[in-house]
């Protein structure tokens, strides 16, 4: 038993051992980096892939996948440097409907019982659109107090940091510690045993899409802080992000086993890796690259210690 557990706490460890490997490789190559400033350049990024990765998550814990959150979250980035910048009364408004358009999809997804993966990737070209008629060419202007919120310069740690520690409590009180958190991963791990027990499996799946808009709506309202402004593909890149930081931090496609504190460290992995390639001057094409080999190691690492817990209980 105590070996189980000890592969069991070591499969889980595995997202912050992988951070901390890329952390030291970082500051043993690039010495300067390991202060207040490198430190905020390398994970400059982090929080709207972190917000990001955590709706994510929600989606995957209800056993669906989002391949729409990149268009989202770019199409949110779009409103929050147009019209929550200039008539922020009109840019609450249509970001309140796009999270119901969120929780209309989730609804749909379930009544029709239709794939996640093909409605909404038909939804990421809605987004898409919508993104490219408020914005046909980059530009806009990110609200001040968005932009005074993600430069702001806390005395310990950089803005980024002590970010992703706030979205990783709020996210684990939220899914691992409330009733609602509970019912959400009940109905990815068995939905029929929750409907028996008198639980609507419709409201909580519901309740998961409306939960990862409100984040998908911050991440773009984050990233647009850090930019100053934005353009309908600023965030593409972040539906594949999303994924693989939710696999990174131990969480797995459907039986609704996720991880929040574990999202949020695969998230500041993957920033972390394309920042100090970026920081290095490195293309971009082997920024990805280099995000997909820690994916691979991860999950192979993973892989291994399954197999280790299997033959262990067979013992």
């Amino acid at each position: 038993m105590s070996i189980r557990l000890s592969a069991e706490t070591i499969r889980l460890a595995i997202p912050a051992l992988s951070l901390v490997t890329l952390l030291v490789a970082v500051f043993w190559l690039q010495p300067r980096a390991m202060s207040y400033f490198g430190v905020n350049l390398l994970f400059n990024l982090a929080v709207p892939i972190a917000l990001a990765t955590i709706a994510q998550m929600l989606i995957m814990a209800v056993n669906n996948l989002d391949l729409s959150i990149g268009a989202f979250v770019s199409f949110v980035a779009c409103v929050a440097a147009t019209f929550l910048q200039s008539n922020p009364p009109l840019g609450v408004l249509i970001l309140a409907g796009a999270v119901a358009a969120y929780v209309a999809l989730g609804v749909i997804i379930h009544l029709r019982d239709l794939p996640s993966i093909v409605v909404t990737l038909g939804m990421s070209f809605v987004w898409t659109g919508l993104a490219v008629l408020l914005l046909p060419a980059p530009g806009g202007q990110a609200p001040e107090w968005a932009r005074w919120l993600m430069t702001v310069k806390p005395p310990l740690l950089p803005m980024a940091i002590v970010a992703s520690i706030v979205i990783a409590a709020i996210a684990h009180l939220i899914v691992m510690r409330s009733s609602l958190g509970v019912l959400i991963r009940g109905i990815g791990g068995n939905e029929r045993s929750v409907e028996r027990a008198g639980w609507s499996a419709l409201a909580a799946r519901a309740a998961a899409y409306a939960l990862a808009g409100a984040f998908a709506v911050a991440a773009g309202i984050a990233l647009v802080g850090l930019t100053t402004s934005a353009d309908a593909n600023i965030a593409l890149r972040y539906t594949l992000l999303s994924i693989a930081g939710v696999i990174l931090g131990g969480g797995e496609f459907v039986g609704g086993r996720v991880s929040p504190i574990g999202a949020v460290i695969g998230a500041l992995t993957l920033t972390l890796a394309g920042s100090f390639l970026s920081f290095l001057r490195i293309s971009p094409d082997w920024q990805i690259g280099a995000q997909g080999a820690i994916l691979i190691i991860v999950l192979a690492l993973r892989l291994l210690l399954n197999r280790i817990e299997k033959r262990e209980g067979r013992r």
